[in-house]
């Protein structure tokens, strides 16, 4: 069973005329992705890297039988494109974009409730399951299939886990960047439950931040679920109170959301800590 995608999954890219679209596109193509149809708004009738081009993405629902959409859309326009997709009841909804303001992403989150949209991002380097499809910019020549799924707010970071762990010869069910904004969709808890869920998933890494409290939550999930293995690490140690650190959800405020209290929830929980992403591989490794 894969997680969010797999090799029928048949996807839609918005914002594929534009220069991170096209190049993604032919990554998502080359590495077995079902792209069926891009979405331009005023580009309707063109092809872009083979792939027809419509101007919405009801219209390209309508005709390719999409079931899934990433968006390489600019930040002022990508909400709206998020809200298309959602309209459309596109199941899965990938949106890569970051800087999306955050007044913007309250409406989506409204929109969000009921619907039938999965939404991962913003500011998500996407999905990807080892050889069956990726969504966004994960790159899939450092992926293994395997049984050991990963969940990060970070997307270097999902990169380098992903690259130790096939260092290791420990293979990946799927890889879930679900974004370092503070208003996003897929959640750790979310993630977390999908590999729980999974034959093939035998244990997670889950890779934290400091800022929010979505870690303290997975930590409640994972003390709820002892069968479930969860290996993980916090970015961000020794981050100044009150400075924002690159991410918008990676700030500590009012003396919360700090590392220590994270990795102080999560070990509490049973999940094994790991000092650095670099350790990963070895961690997981000895564990089995």
């Amino acid at each position: 069973m894969s997680i969010l995608i797999n090799r029928n999954t048949r996807v839609l890219v918005q914002g594929i005329t534009g220069r991170q679209g096209t190049f993604h596109t032919r990554a998502m193509l080359d590495y077995g992705t079902k792209v069926v149809g891009g979405v331009s708004p005023g580009k309707g009738g063109q092809d872009c890297q083979g792939v027809p081009v419509y101007d919405t993405v009801r219209e390209a629902v309508e005709q390719t039988g999409a079931n899934a959409s990433v968006i390489f859309v600019p930040a002022r326009f990508a909400a709206d494109a998020v809200l298309e997709a959602v309209e459309a009841e596109v199941e899965l909804c990938v949106c890569i974009t970051e800087g999306i303001p955050v007044h913007d992403m309250i409406r989506v989150k409204q929109a969000l409730k009921d619907s039938k949209t999965v939404l991962v991002g913003p500011n998500s380097p996407g999905v990807i399951v080892p050889d069956e499809g990726k969504m966004g910019i994960i790159p899939g020549n450092i992926c293994q299939k395997g049984h050991v799924g990963i969940v990060s707010r970070s997307g270097t970071l999902t990169y380098e886990a992903i690259y130790q762990l096939t260092a290791c010869g420990i293979g990946q069910s799927a890889a879930i960047g679900i974004g370092g904004d503070s208003i996003r969709g897929m959640t750790f808890v979310d993630a977390l439950e999908r590999f729980h869920l999974d034959d093939d998933t035998h244990a997670a890494v889950l890779i934290g931040e400091i800022g929010g409290a979505e870690e303290e939550k997975a930590a409640e999930w994972i003390s709820a679920h002892p069968d479930f293995p969860v290996f993980f690490t916090i970015s961000g140690r020794t981050a100044p109170p009150e400075k924002r650190m690159g991410h918008a959800g990676a700030i500590i405020q009012g003396g919360r959301g700090n590392a220590k209290e994270k990795i102080d929830a999560l070990e509490q929980a049973g999940a094994v800590y790991v000092q650095t992403v670099d350790r990963i591989g070895k961690a997981v490794q000895e564990r089995q």
